[in-house]
């Protein structure tokens, strides 16, 4: 398959994976990711889908990367719209789940789910996700550590979710731990290598130097 084609392949998939994973989180009903917190209280409070409110944020977010000179890559901007389709999608044919099993097994494999489809499409190599371009530029644009600025991003939106009425819980931990260890041991299998140069070819070795050779 040529290297384009598997990229594109890997990067579509891993955000179908993405949208599931984060509906399995939110059917489970123990609590959200922080940013995933803010779509569904916005969602509540503006009778939107939180697939629909993950779309707008994330072009949202994408107007803050003007000021910080980040530029999307086409990845960014299939992340910013097909994530939020495959979590309606998979909202129509995924009830709530009503048992305590069956809500900690979502739970988990949504984490798992998730971790899985964030090392898969972030390993295609064809841009960052709008939130992670958020960071990433303002740790450049600010000298702060990756460390200190995704905590306070996280922060914030877990608070403003909280307020407007998002579901904060124990899931909110787990993904919180989970999360980063899972992304972390899957990305170096699923990380598309580019394809190494072609080495150049030996230069031709002069006559008189080939006869002192021989």
């Amino acid at each position: 398959m040529p290297l384009l084609a598997r990229k594109l392949a890997q990067l579509f998939v891993g955000l179908a994976l993405k949208g599931v994973s984060l509906a399995f989180v939110l059917r489970a009903g123990l609590g959200l990711a922080p940013w995933d917190v803010l779509h569904q209280g916005l969602a509540e409070r503006v009778g939107a889908t939180v697939g629909q409110m993950v779309i707008a944020v994330s072009f949202v977010v994408l107007l803050a990367w003007i000021p910080l000179r980040e530029r999307p890559g086409f990845g960014t901007l299939a992340n910013a719209v097909l994530v939020g389709v495959f979590v309606d999608l998979t909202m129509v044919v995924l009830d709530d789940a009503q048992s305590w099993p069956w809500r900690v097994a979502l739970l988990v494999l949504g984490v798992v789910l998730n971790g899985l489809a964030t090392a898969i499409y972030i390993g295609a190599s064809l841009g960052p996700g709008p939130r992670d371009g958020l960071m990433t530029g303002l740790v450049r644009r600010t000298g702060r550590s990756v460390r200190l600025v995704r905590t306070l991003i996280e922060v914030g939106v877990l608070l403003v979710g909280f307020l407007l009425g998002g579901t904060v819980g124990v899931g909110t931990v787990v993904y919180a731990v989970a999360i980063g260890p899972i992304a972390h041991v899957l990305l170096p299998l699923v990380t598309v290598a580019p394809r190494p140069e072609p080495a150049a070819a030996a230069p031709p070795v002069p006559v008189r130097q080939a006869k002192d050779v021989a």
